[in-house]
């Protein structure tokens, strides 16, 4: 694809506590990394992309996988836990995506489904961006509030335009891969048109796969999908402004979940996205404003998971934000800036006939509405050539309502029925008011060495359904849920808003020119009150799953991040090498010392990479650590530890490439520690015994071709 992203630093795997150490500690001394983009929009705990080959590593992650979350998995201390072949949801630092806040296209999207099957990054492939940055832990207050682990914006490329006035611009690519595993592929149309000041170009892409197998050869069962996205771009552009329009359909016609009851049969959207930016004599402006509808259903498609109750969702994201950006002297930068956000949801279950789901519709969410006003400012200084901070403050208020629900009216359903009744009659709107505070700062002692430190307070309001799912009927509670560990959840109108704080610093040590070597350490601690948990409310025998209910617990989150990278060689026969590494170890815990749920444990990972002329090689290692840790809560099964190999290679010619890839080399079994359990697995096998963890996907043989026009 003609597209370039901020690659991310490309590093290896994961593995046991005593061979990660053995294996990073001659890096990590040494000191490492090449080619850093450093911006100074809060430094100390961004995750920044990096420049190197950034074409060469986006299209290798495009063959190896058609889920957009899976671009995240070369950043320290963010992974993303199983759902569908194209729905995985990202977490950073213990922390998972109701938590973060993910902006695509600068639009912030909410998963219409009591699942998260159509959480934001569904809607866009990974053929068609351009960019990805994280944020962790200490974001600055015009990235956003809500959200107290951090922000992942994924961005599509921005309008190319003619380099003349009195000629039109003409390109597009085509790309296709195929995955051996699941039968995979993927297909991307991108074209442009464009004089010096107007720009069309319109994407098209289809993601689709079978249902993968594990190591050992068996069928992970009600894991296929498929996604197609079309997307019309129209830019324009003045001497001083810009402006973007994007208008976007994606249609997802089936998606399976082998960790959830139900799988997706339907998703349908359609968005607006626009945007507009000036530059004055003062200073910036930067506007957006974006709208998204959805459509999207819930039930049962194929033979590899069977039943019959239909789940439907209606959804709308709409908002705005506005931000000036005014340089004061030389020294202070002010941003200051106003956003809104509204997502509305109807969320319901028609009825069945001949079954207990009837005779009415289940109404679960009706009309629920959360709608978020915020304004900020924050003043980033250069105070001098050693010296810089940002300090930010920001003030949201946060409403959610719904209106009246109803149970499916059946006399079986009893405990429906009545909690019908008793949330109807009760409170079912809340206002939170939130106040985030970022204060960071950056002292560089030499050339070679610089500290990044930093604190923030972020404030979370509770999402729709964990305020208000209402069901007590264990259908009811088994179809709320989010996590893929088959318990059944009841929300809680009482909920208050988290409250994290964050402390962290990073130690930063390179070449002077930032070209040779670099290696960073980043230990943080965040300790958040009134956390969003939960509390054991029943147990059920089928399949030794719990009833749970969310509950405002305290908790904190802590660990360290390593992240470094060498230059082995450069101008010899074997062109340019490269040596890559980060290791990440995460705690999460409440306040009484119990686990908290889908923790990564230790892992690492480490690549070799080689680059001569056209052609582009590497082998990756990723090490994991066994997990022991759980949440018994939620009854998490604990998983052991492994070592993954993968291989990739590339060609480029002038107007083609060949990427080809090998991902799990080895054909290595193994459990993924986050990816919940396996309960197609178990209702297929005649709902006996107690439910298994998901495993990974075994060796797949990759290939990508590319042609440019």
């Amino acid at each position: 694809m003609v597209v370039r992203m901020k690659a991310p630093v490309r590093p290896g795997r994961r593995m046991q506590l005593n061979w990660t150490v053995l294996v990073l500690a001659p890096l990590f001394s040494g000191l490492a990394h090449a080619d850093h983009d450093h911006s100074h929009v809060l430094p100390e705990l961004e995750v920044k992309a990096h420049a190197h080959d950034s074409d060469s590593q986006l299209h290798q992650r495009m063959v190896d996988s058609a889920d957009t979350a899976s671009l995240l998995q070369d950043y320290a201390g963010v992974y993303s836990y199983q759902a569908g072949g194209i729905s995985a949801l990202p977490n950073i630092r213990g922390m998972n995506d109701n938590r973060i806040r993910i902006l695509v296209d600068g639009a912030e999207l909410t998963a219409a489904c009591a699942n998260n099957m159509n959480a934001p990054l569904t809607y866009i492939s990974p053929a068609s961006v351009a960019n990805v940055s994280v944020l962790a832990g200490i974001t600055p207050v015009s990235m956003g509030g809500d959200s107290i682990a951090g922000t992942i914006t994924v961005d599509s490329a921005r309008p190319a335009y003619s380099s003349s006035a009195d000629a039109w611009l003409y390109q597009g690519s085509f790309s296709t891969i195929y995955r051996s595993n699941n039968n995979g592929l993927s297909t991307a149309l991108n074209a442009t048109a464009a004089s010096d000041n107007l720009s069309f170009n319109f994407t098209s892409t289809m993601d689709r796969g079978q249902s993968y197998q594990d190591g050992n050869g068996r069928k992970v069962r009600a894991s296929q999908f498929e996604r197609h996205i079309q997307a019309l771009t129209i830019g324009a552009k003045g001497e001083n402004e810009d402006f973007v329009l994007r208008l976007s359909h994606q249609e997802v016609p089936h998606q399976g979940f082998p960790n959830q009851y139900m799988d997706l049969v339907g998703n349908t959207a359609d968005s607006i996205n626009a945007s507009y930016r000036r530059h004055f004599g003062w200073g910036e402006l930067d506007t957006r404003f974006y709208w998204q509808q959805v459509s999207h259903e819930m039930g049962f498609f194929s033979s590899e998971k069977t039943g019959m109750m239909p789940m439907k969702t209606r959804g709308k994201d709409m908002g705005y934000n506005i931000k000036a950006t005014i340089p004061l002297d030389d020294v202070h930068i002010l941003r200051v800036g106003n956003d809104f956000h509204r997502n509305t949801l109807d969320d319901y279950w028609p009825p069945v006939a001949g079954t207990m789901m009837g005779p009415r519709t289940f109404v679960n969410i009706n009309d629920g509405r959360r709608d978020r006003l915020g304004v900020f400012a924050e003043v980033e200084s250069q105070w001098n050539s050693r010296w810089s901070s940002l300090l930010g403050a920001r003030v949201d208020h946060v409403r959610t309502s719904t209106g009246e629900v109803q149970s499916y009216g059946s006399m079986m359903g009893a405990a429906d029925n009545a909690a019908a009744i008793a949330f109807n009659a009760g409170s079912r709107s809340a206002r939170d008011n939130h106040v985030d505070l970022t204060a960071t700062g950056k002292y560089e002692f030499s050339d070679t060495v610089g500290v990044e430190f930093g604190y923030a307070r972020k404030t979370r309001s509770p999402n729709l359904y964990e305020r208000y799912s209402w069901g007590q009927g264990q259908m009811a509670r088994n179809m709320i849920g989010w996590f893929g560990d088959a318990n059944g959840y009841v929300g809680n109108p009482d909920l208050k808003p988290e409250k994290a704080n964050t402390i962290s610093a990073t130690l930063d040590w390179h070449d002077a020119e930032k070209k040779s070597w670099q290696a960073k350490v980043t230990p943080y601690f965040t300790y958040v009150q009134d956390y969003i948990g939960v509390e054991q409310v029943g147990f059920v025998a089928a399949g030794n799953r719990a009833n749970l209910r969310f509950d405002n617990q305290d908790a904190r989150f802590y660990g360290i991040d390593m992240e470094g990278a060498k230059q082995l060689w450069q101008g010899t026969a074997l062109g340019e090498g490269r040596l890559r590494a980060n290791l990440a170890w995460t705690r999460g815990e409440r306040t009484n010392g119990d686990s908290l749920y889908q923790i990564m444990p230790l892992n690492a990972r480490i690549s070799l990479e080689q680059k001569k002329g056209a052609w582009s090689n590497g082998v990756d290692v990723q090490f994991v650590d066994s997990k022991t840790r759980v949440d018994d809560a939620r009854l998490e099964p604990e998983t052991g530890g492994y070592t993954l190999v993968d291989w990739r290679s590339s060609y480029q010619w002038t107007k083609a490439r060949l990427d080809f890839s090998v991902t799990n080399l080895f054909d290595r079994y193994y459990a993924l520690p986050v990816g919940g359990v396996n309960y197609a697995d178990w209702k297929v096998n005649g709902s006996i015994g107690a439910m298994g963890p998901v495993a990974g996907m075994g060796r797949s043989v990759n290939v990508g071709l590319t042609l440019d026009f």
